[in-house]
């Protein structure tokens, strides 16, 4: 396979199935949507040098359906895998590799929710890896996530508590790890895509590619308009027009909660602090 694997990073409502788009439409790269396989699996079923405990892992993930999309070869995996080193990230490169092989491409890449909770373990794993974490204003993420699902669990505190997190860890992360962990900012991307496309293609290691502007490489989400919280989009459009929409739903107070409460994070990433008059 050609270069480490590409993982993308990052909390729900956040550009983070757009760049999945993107990055699935380059003529190079195989994008896997949604495994979970560090969240679900990693370290999950014990030690998988024991045949038995492996056996556990796999069966449980040949039943997951969203791992079931990439269409694993059972016996395959099982061969290829006591072949090596009996490793989680080796079995979870080895479903990754198969699905990349199917789709004719030389590198794979993962998008799933909070891979930036793994990052020491997965460039342990993959010393190759790079790691795109999609940052959102924390304002206009949980007023897309409200406007998505109408209630929020937890309410502004928890949407809040769940992006300072993630934004700390990305900071910690980009610290650690500077040529391998880069924070892109769905901002940057929604209104300059070429520029920043660009710049990721750069950063992985990968010659830029026009075509991925067309998002081919991700049907689904291209023609149904993405998946915008706002209404469909035409397919293929790359829109800014959700951003800066939590002044028409959010309350006063709850922007300035989130606006006290992750106020030094905020700043980091270079969002400004709306000035409010609360009554």
């Amino acid at each position: 396979m050609g270069g480490g694997p590409i993982f993308i990073a990052g909390l729900e409502r956040s550009g983070t199935s757009l760049i999945y788009a993107l990055l699935a439409s380059h003529p190079n790269i195989a994008m896997s949507r949604r495994t979970n396989l560090w969240t679900h699996f990693y370290r999950q079923y014990g030690d998988l040098s024991d045949p038995v405990n492996f056996e556990h892992c796999l069966g449980t993930m040949l039943r997951y359906k969203r791992l079931i999309r990439l269409q694993p070869d059972p016996g395959r995996l099982r061969r290829e895998f006591w072949a090596g080193e009996p490793t989680y990230a080796r079995l979870f490169s080895l479903l990754e590799e198969h699905h990349a092989e199917r789709l004719g491409k030389p590198r794979w890449g993962d998008k799933s929710l909070n891979t930036e909770r793994y990052a020491d373990a997965i460039f342990s794993s993959y010393p190759e890896a790079r790691i795109l974490h999609m940052m959102r204003d924390p304002r206009d993420r949980f007023a897309s996530s409200l406007t998505r699902w109408q209630v929020r669990r937890g309410g502004v505190g928890a949407g809040t508590a769940e992006w300072l997190f993630s934004a700390r860890r990305a900071i910690r992360n980009q610290q650690l790890y500077p040529n391998r962990y880069r924070v892109v900012a769905y901002e940057a991307l929604a209104a300059t895509p070429d520029i920043t496309i660009r710049g990721i293609c750069s950063f992985i290691g990968e010659r830029y590619a026009p075509e991925m502007l067309l998002m081919r490489g991700a049907p689904t989400f291209r023609d149904k308009g993405s998946n915008s919280s706002y209404g469909q989009r035409d397919p293929g459009v790359i829109s800014t027009d959700s951003i800066g929409r939590f002044r028409g739903v959010l309350s006063p107070r709850q922007i300035s909660f989130i606006q006290i409460a992750a106020k030094r994070e905020m700043e980091a990433f270079g969002y400004e602090a709306e000035p409010l008059h609360l009554v």
